[in-house]
């Protein structure tokens, strides 16, 4: 156990305790309740609570005629509450919105979307991002290595908040086998001890090591925590096979938090019934799903009154398994789940970049492009589907250029303008697509 890990958590600790507790009580809450589930009381209660709350605070809700259950609130995919903003904004927030926390998404689908956070809000998102850690072997203070694409600027963590939490940001912009060994070097002499990371770059680092067989005896990593997409099961296996270390699963989103967490190497995922209701509708109705049957996943957020997130239609699709114990509380897991799933594209070179590249390029030109998408063709041809904000100007040369920049000097890059993207089959758009012959075997 390392001065670093030990100080910090000394120092959470003592300044919890001049605040009564408050953050440690609502973490050990939120660990009990996904282990143990809940009552039916509780989420009665919950929802009871946030439904009101929706409708005498917030002007697009005021306008239903009816609110007394769940099912008279209709159900919204991201764009439905882009064109509601400014009335699911409660009255109680909107004169201070602009202090508020913002949950920014930079759209796997790509589409942006901020979600205005409300203090209390922010406290069960960081608490419940403590206590599914916990739950895995987390210790508080541990050192921490995430995985991003960063870019200054726009999601890079500010250097206190990097030593408070005693954080290390890893750039995955670029993949390939040069850009790999340099992480792994950095994990090793850095002493990093838990790696939070997408399924996609865990995937390509055991490939690698997989291949490669480095030294990895001063290795201190003691816990993966992987995020977005679906980590495949083969990658799982290697996994364990390669560091001694079964990766946690989890599924959830930067608008609500973390929603369900794999426990003690568990393949499904248990919902934090705390804060979230989870439903699962059909794929073609707002009709509810049957129990296992695979549907569209649709989440009602408890605890965010600055912008309630009701019936929130996130854009995957799951199977859910639900049930009641002996003590009467209610538990759910997903036995399946199809998250965030774009293709894989290369570069010029042949190296793998990283769906979060294109996601994160889109934050860019917010403001100025709605939506963008990648589309490889061939080796070096690609094309970009662009929908602007109406009236937008595009400096349309400044947005290929910061493509080439991960794409390759030599990309050939050819635009379209549309007034929408295309949807695929899963029912989502994504923001980037491969159609090159090379890589689709």
């Amino acid at each position: 156990m390392r001065f670093g890990e030990v100080a910090r958590r000394c120092a959470f600790i003592a300044l919890d305790n001049l605040n009564g507790k408050k953050q440690q009580r609502l973490k050990e809450v939120t660990k009990s309740e996904i282990v143990h589930g809940v009552t039916d009381e509780y989420m009665h209660r919950r929802m009871q609570a946030i439904l009101e709350y929706a409708h005498m605070n917030c002007p697009f809700y005021r306008t239903l005629d009816f609110h007394q259950s769940l099912d008279d609130f209709p159900v919204q995919k991201k764009s439905d509450f882009l064109a509601h903003y400014d009335g699911i904004i409660s009255d109680e927030y909107r004169d201070v919105k602009d202090s508020l926390a913002h949950l920014t998404t930079s759209g796997s689908t790509g589409t942006p979307f901020t979600v205005l956070a409300d203090p209390d809000k922010m406290a069960h998102v960081n608490m419940n991002f403590m206590a599914v850690l916990e739950l895995n072997g987390f210790r508080l203070g541990m050192k921490r290595g995430e995985f991003r694409a960063w870019i200054r600027g726009k999601n890079t963590v500010p250097l206190f908040r990097q030593i408070k939490n005693n954080l290390r940001m890893i750039d995955i912009s670029n993949m390939s086998d040069d850009s790999l060994a340099a992480i792994l070097e950095r994990i090793v002499e850095e002493h990093i001890q838990v790696l939070v990371a997408y399924s996609s770059a865990i995937t390509a680092l055991t490939d690698y090591v997989e291949r490669t067989r480095p030294d990895l005896r001063h290795w201190d990593v003691e816990m993966i925590f992987t995020m977005g997409e679906a980590l495949p099961a083969a990658t799982r296996r290697k996994a364990r096979e390669l560091f001694g270390i079964t990766p946690v699963l989890t599924y959830g989103n930067n608008e609500n938090g973390f929603i369900a967490v794999s426990l003690d190497g568990d393949s499904d995922y248990t919902v934090d019934l705390y804060h979230y209701y989870v439903e699962i509708l059909k794929m073609d109705s707002d009709e509810p799903a049957k129990d296992g049957e695979l549907g569209r996943i649709v989440i009602t957020d408890y605890y965010n009154r600055a912008f309630p997130m009701i019936r929130y239609d996130t854009g995957d699709t799951g199977k859910l398994r639900t049930w009641t114990d002996y003590l009467g509380r209610v538990h759910a897991k997903f036995t399946e789940i199809y998250g965030r799933r774009g293709s894989l594209i290369y570069n010029t070179k042949g190296e793998p970049l990283s769906i979060h590249v294109f996601m994160n390029n889109l934050l860019n030109f917010e403001g100025v492009l709605r939506q963008a998408k990648c589309i490889q063709t061939g080796v070096r041809d690609y094309t970009l589907l662009l929908n602007p904000e109406p009236g937008a100007d595009v400096d349309e040369a400044a947005v290929i250029a910061s493509y080439i920049k991960y794409l390759g000097s030599d990309a050939l890059i050819r635009v379209e303008y549309v007034d929408a993207l295309p949807i695929q089959a899963s029912g989502k758009t994504m923001v980037c697509e491969q159609r090159c012959s090379k890589y689709q075997g």
